[in-house]
């Protein structure tokens, strides 16, 4: 007779918003502020995808001086899908639907959103303008540029301008349907003790952008319908022949699209306060000031949008006010700039993969927003506008910015978000290709539109080629380094090790609930008492995997 060793009960999962329940069905009508946020991800990452192939193309033709891969009218259509996909389906909505979705809550010991339902309508709202902009692109596509100007958008243009127009429309609904929620959470649902000065910054930059998608993205709605209805029915508002004034559409784009630029930037921003202080060990240096800057910056933001408009004929008085107010806007980024280089000074900054994108972020946007200057000049701006240095100033912005930013974050809140570790040395590898690869993209952009090469062109003269090969490689070296991401980030979901609850020994309240977190975040309700960043004095080694 034999006996048998008796076999260990197998451990149940432990209950997360993961696991909570299954099905696809579970995943598109959840109210989890949580799971929204997955689904964003997945949302901007095809969008993102999309833009990059566009980007990879028109790198591609840029390889030669002669238009010999497609057609003018084809090229245009590339640049303007590149464009449409990347800022109204990727870079505004990335940092504050993925992450501030994901975080917010969770930083202010609230169990959700104020509005989860709206919420998820948002979410639903991105999906079908995204999808509808992205049937018009490509059933014939568009080639008005993401800009829309008229009176080309309004009369002569064949593409499906009013389609695409009303993509955005609708997606804009859900950008201020998520800066509505924000606000009105981050005033009714802190935890106990979270005065607004012991909120973290990330909270005051999520509400700042609010701020700017409440009251921004109405008018570029009002705007995109007025093209569509100028279109269809020839009311005369833009075109001037028919009494119609077509630097009215710039006042009105730009008014919109300058403060966009900060719904992009601002959360990058405190992604980075975040990242800064959690990888030098110190409290944040100025909180204060930098609370405050996001919100000098959101409100300075309204106040700048004629610079866009230095050649298009306002007056020279006009320009001046416009060319000291955007002057005047980089001081409160300075703020933060100042702010992050002296809380690193003597911290114990630990090189760990979200710091690495927070030094590139801070490297690059400091570069852009001193060629920023540049273009709030006026003389020098008649010389550079409508050429690659203002792609270059942009790009380093928004790519340079926002992207590192948003990958940073996710690389430090990946942990929370999935309860996995990333393999570490190919997180840094990825770190490494692209801010190479970036600076190898679109500093020789710089150059080329300082010396004339005009934005928006299929071909150009061959003295040129030389920088345009440069920057056609480091697209190559670019794209690379964002598929290396998005492999182990997949693949950390299946074999990663399973990450500790704090695995960085970080302060705030997202770290003081399981990884990943229940579906309600909390156990019990949290209750505030210190000051935020109180990191301890002595060095605190923490590593991923």
């Amino acid at each position: 007779m034999s006996t048998s060793e008796p076999v260990p009960a197998v451990r149940p999962a432990r209950p997360d918003y993961l696991n909570a329940s299954y099905g696809v069905r579970s995943w598109l009508l959840t109210s989890d502020h949580k799971r929204i946020a997955i689904l964003y991800l997945i949302t901007v990452t095809f969008f993102f995808a999309i833009g990059g192939v566009a980007a990879a193309l028109v790198r591609l033709e840029l390889l030669t001086p002669a238009g010999d891969v497609f057609q003018a009218e084809t090229y245009n259509k590339i640049f303007t899908t590149h464009g449409i996909m990347m800022v109204f389906f990727f870079l505004i909505p990335a940092i504050p639907a993925v992450l501030g979705n994901f975080l917010v809550p969770l930083m202010i010991g609230a169990k959700d959103l104020a509005f989860p339902r709206i919420n998820l309508l948002s979410w639903y709202l991105l999906v079908i303008g995204g999808l509808i902009a992205l049937w018009a692109l490509i059933h014939g596509g568009l080639d008005t540029g993401w800009t829309f100007y008229t009176p080309y958008s309004t009369v002569y243009s064949n593409g499906w301008v009013v389609v695409t127009a009303v993509g955005i429309f609708i997606a804009g609904f859900s950008s201020i349907l998520t800066g509505l929620n924000f606000i009105v959470t981050l005033h009714t649902m802190r935890a106990p003790g979270m005065t607004w000065t012991r909120m973290p910054l990330f909270c005051w930059g999520m509400y700042a952008t609010a701020i700017i998608q409440i009251l921004g993205t109405p008018v570029i709605a009002i705007t995109l319908l007025l093209v569509g209805a100028e279109r269809l029915f020839h009311l005369g508002i833009f075109d001037p022949a028919q009494g119609g004034d077509p630097v009215l559409f710039q006042h009105l784009f730009w008014f919109y699209s300058h403060p966009a630029v900060y719904i992009m930037i601002l959360p990058a921003m405190a992604v980075i306060s975040e990242l800064v202080t959690a990888f030098s060990r110190k409290p944040i240096f100025g909180y204060k000031f930098i609370a405050g800057s996001s919100i000098a910056i959101a409100a300075l933001s309204f106040l700048v949008w004629g610079h866009h408009m230095f050649v298009s004929g306002q007056s020279v008085y006009a320009g001046l006010v416009f060319s000291i107010l955007s002057f005047m806007v980089a001081i409160p980024s300075a703020i933060k700039v100042f702010n992050w280089t002296a809380t690193l000074y003597k911290g114990s900054v630990s090189y760990q993969t979200p710091l690495l994108y927070a030094l590139g972020f801070i490297g690059l946007f400091t570069f852009g927003g001193l060629t920023g200057l540049f273009l709030a000049s006026l003389g020098l701006d008649i010389h550079v506008h409508d050429t690659y240095f203002i792609v270059a100033h942009f790009h380093y912005i928004m790519v340079g910015g926002t992207i590192m930013a948003y990958l940073g974050g996710m690389h430090y809140w990946w942990p929370k978000i999935s309860g996995k570790l990333y393999p570490e040395y190919w997180s840094r590898v990825s770190a490494w290709v692209i801010f190479i690869g970036f600076n190898l993209t679109f500093f020789p952009q710089f150059i080329v539109g300082y010396l004339g090469m005009p934005r928006r062109y299929h071909q150009y003269p061959e003295e040129f080629q030389v920088l345009n090969v440069m920057s056609t490689a480091g697209a190559s070296i670019l794209g690379i380094g964002y598929l290396i991401p998005l492999v182990y980030f997949i693949w950390s979901m299946r074999y990663g090790k399973d990450a500790a609850d704090n695995p960085w020994g970080a302060t705030g309240l997202e770290w003081q609930t399981p990884s990943p977190p229940p579906t309600e975040n909390f156990v019990e309700t949290p209750v505030v008492s210190g000051r935020p960043y109180d990191y301890a004095t002595g060095r605190e080694e923490v590593a991923l995997g």
